[in-house]
């Protein structure tokens, strides 16, 4: 069977660079172009970071295009408390080049494509949002599938008491993306907070000899350390990593047919993702299988293992 060809819209990110790992040494996927967003980081530190995870990799043939750099109407937020002030944690990392922005860049890596692809955003949703603005047909055409990480129905969020990163830092965004009925599966806080790497795990990736092995284990170390100031877990949790995990091993997710709207408000349920009683169904993931995750992982951090 020939490998599903995928774009990946992304803010790299610790757990972000993670899941790019898994999705470039999947053989079942052809990673056809990195698309960047701002989100964990400002766009040109999440540009470098998905070049470096590339050149680790041997990867450099892959398209990195770099998308949009702010919300389509908030004020520009990262979270260097999270992720460190260059994305990846303690990972190194050359200087940031200066980039341009780009609204276009999805469109542009979907247009590059031969055939349509399924699309995972692991990011905020603006680049997703204008690529409807801008050019629905094309969009619609050459995405069968949309696979994203945000929103929480049940789960307490991790931005404000209610809503996950990806949906506070754009809710426009993600309501333009509801809205207009692509085949999404809102991957959450319900599965996410529920795939962590110990810390113990995460110390031994780090004194690995294999480069992209200690190069993701020194990114995660800093976000172990996050999670410990927050008081959450002796370890991090790897949020990303679902919605590749479910293009590799369908039924991987637990999915049922919501009506979800975005609240737009600028108080405390911003970008809070509602059961509401209107609109059509979105998909929505409500459990995961956990141990067959960890063991696609093992793709990347113990090269050669079965998943």
């Amino acid at each position: 069977m020939d490998p599903v060809p995928v774009v990946i819209d992304t803010d790299p990110g610790i757990d972000d660079v993670v899941a790019l790992a898994l999705a470039l040494r999947s053989p079942e996927l052809d990673v056809a172009a990195v698309v960047t967003s701002y989100g964990n980081s400002t766009l040109d530190r999440t540009t470098r970071n998905a070049h470096r995870l590339l050149e680790i990799l041997g990867r450099t043939g892959v398209p990195v295009i770099p998308g949009v750099d702010r919300p389509l109407s908030r004020a520009l937020v990262t979270a260097p408390e999270a992720h460190g002030p260059s994305g990846v944690g303690h990972a190194p990392v050359l200087p940031a080049p200066a980039i341009e922005p780009d609204p276009d860049a999805l469109l542009w890596a979907l247009d590059g494509c031969a055939r349509p692809v399924v699309l995972i955003t692991l990011g905020p949703l603006t680049n997703l949002a204008l690529a409807l603005e801008r050019d629905a047909p094309l969009l619609r055409r050459r995405v069968t599938r949309h696979l994203g990480m945000f929103g929480s129905l049940r789960e307490r969020g991790n931005t404000n008491r209610w809503a996950d990163f990806n949906a506070w830092c754009d809710p426009e965004a993600a309501e333009r993306v509801l809205d207009a009925q692509l085949g999404t599966v809102m991957v959450g806080l319900d599965v996410t907070r529920r795939m962590t790497f110990a810390a113990g795990d995460v110390a031994g990736f780090a004194r690995s000899a294999d480069p992209l092995v200690g190069w993701l284990g020194a990114a995660l170390q800093f976000y172990v350390e996050f999670h410990r100031s927050q008081g959450r877990l002796d370890g991090c949790v790897v949020h990303d990593v679902l919605p590749v995990g479910e293009l590799l091993a369908p039924g991987l997710l637990t999915l049922a047919q919501r009506r979800i709207r975005v609240d737009l408000d600028e108080g405390e349920h911003r970008g809070h993702t509602v059961e509401y009683t209107h609109g059509a169904p979105t998909e929505v993931a409500l459990g995961v299988d956990i141990p067959r995750m960890g063991a696609l992982l093992a793709r990347v951090f113990r090269p050669g293992a079965g998943a």
